[in-house]
């Protein structure tokens, strides 16, 4: 008597790779016949390996592209205390919309936000290096703001304390006088020093233009100052020092030193909205569009204080003219603007804004007394119709207006960037944008 075949058949061949699983014998059904293979034991289907790896497509890129950004600016997302912050490093850093884009995100402030979220917080210890525990974060005083605006109101007391001075010296000598303007001066560019040195006109980022910017401060308001009186002397073939007295523009002297407090107040105005519409804004585009309109009622605001600052030091101190004052609003309206560019972060611009406005005064003063030598008469031609027409105050109404609108067409898109309105940790936002 025989057994009945059960029909059961050896295990099937391993497969290419020599997978030990894969090798385990077929089982028998019920009805003696023998039962197919797995699919994944039947070495018919199983691809060769080479076969299998040029079936697949080569990828054209990482599989993260957010992760090279994230090496690249690790410090920067680690140290930021929100999103924002991080969107202003990587605009001051020269990356748009455009740029955003290829990173597969619609914006700046998107990618930042993934950045936020994926980048860990750096820790800050508690402790300083010998164990001490760390000294409590300061807290500004409750009367900071007073003391602030005395500050910026301490320019012009002190110009028109100069200026009492000089009223009551009336009947010394020049010498005197001279001596006594002197150092009223001083004292006022001391003052004036003092005020920006904190609140909203303060320099967060110290660059080389934030120095040079200094000069041609004192040069621009020594000719708002002195300047018509001393192109009057060159054209009529002065001056006769020493015994010539200076006269000063008194009225445009105590205007401008009140136009401190206006200044600022106009500069945390336009920082204070500035960071709203950054905190508002999902792209770049978006937050220009709220900006400008930002930049310009800044302008026209502090322009028309300065006016009205204008106007009642004329009724005060006596009018010079409509030229003079039209002189001073836009030497006013140009130390403004250069503030507030260097303030967020452009000082070069500043500088060179302030410098162009400097130099047309100085060609117009050089043109005059080059004029003087043999043969080179005509070079002052210029200058005299233009001072014939309008009057001495035409050259630095000219030479300031000229600045300040290259100024704050320069404003309009500089000041509209998300690294303008957020303190980036590498430095001045000009030296990173492209």
């Amino acid at each position: 008597m025989t057994t009945p075949d059960t029909g059961a058949t050896p295990a099937a061949a391993a497969t290419a790779d020599g997978d030990a699983a894969r090798s385990a014998p077929a089982t028998a059904n019920t009805d003696g016949t023998a039962a197919p293979p797995p699919p994944e034991a039947n070495p018919t289907r199983t691809p060769p390996p080479g076969k299998e790896a040029a079936a697949r497509p080569a990828r054209r890129g990482p599989a993260d592209p957010v992760r090279s950004l994230m090496h690249r600016h690790q410090e920067l997302c680690a140290r930021a205390v929100d999103a924002l912050e991080i969107a202003a490093g990587l605009e001051a850093h020269g990356v748009t919309d455009r740029t955003a884009a290829r990173f597969r995100h619609r914006d700046v402030f998107s990618l930042a936000e993934e950045l936020y979220a994926r980048v860990p917080r750096a820790e800050v210890p508690d402790a300083r290096p010998d164990g001490q525990p760390r000294p409590p974060a300061p807290v500004p005083a409750r009367g900071s703001h007073g003391v602030r605006a005395v500050l910026q109101l301490l320019p012009g007391a002190i110009c028109l304390a100069a200026v009492a001075a000089l009223a009551s010296a009336g009947t010394a000598t020049p010498a005197v006088r001279t001596g006594v303007g002197a150092a009223g001066g001083a004292l006022v560019a001391l003052a004036v020093r003092l005020a920006v040195r904190s609140g909203p006109l303060r320099l967060s980022h110290r660059g080389a233009g934030s120095w040079t910017a200094g000069l041609w401060v004192c040069w621009t308001a020594g000719y708002a100052v002195y300047g018509d009186w001393l192109l009057g002397q060159l054209l009529a073939g002065g001056p006769d020092l020493p015994g010539t007295t200076p006269r000063a523009a008194v009225g445009t002297a105590v205007a401008l030193a009140f136009a401190l407090a206006p200044a600022a107040g106009c500069a945390r105005w336009f920082a204070a909205r500035g960071r709203r519409g950054l905190a508002a804004s999902r792209g770049l585009g978006e937050l220009a569009a709220r900006v400008r309109p930002l930049l310009l009622a800044a302008t026209l605001l502090y322009l028309g204080a300065l006016v009205a600052l204008l106007l009642g030091a004329d009724a005060a101190f006596g009018s010079d003219g409509t030229t003079a004052l039209a002189a001073a609003a836009a030497l006013g309206v140009l130390l403004f603007l250069a503030r507030l560019l260097a303030v967020h972060g452009f000082p070069e611009a500043a500088a060179t804004g302030l410098a162009s406005a400097a130099a047309l005064e100085a060609l117009a003063l050089s043109l005059v007394l080059i004029a003087r030598l043999p043969g080179l008469p005509p070079l002052d031609v210029p200058v005299a119709a233009l001072t014939t027409a309008v009057g001495p105050a035409a050259v630095p109404a000219v030479a300031c207006t000229a600045a300040a609108a290259g100024l704050l067409v320069h404003g309009l898109r500089a000041l509209t960037g998300a690294c303008a309105h957020w303190p980036a940790p590498s430095g001045p936002a000009e030296a990173h944008r492209p």
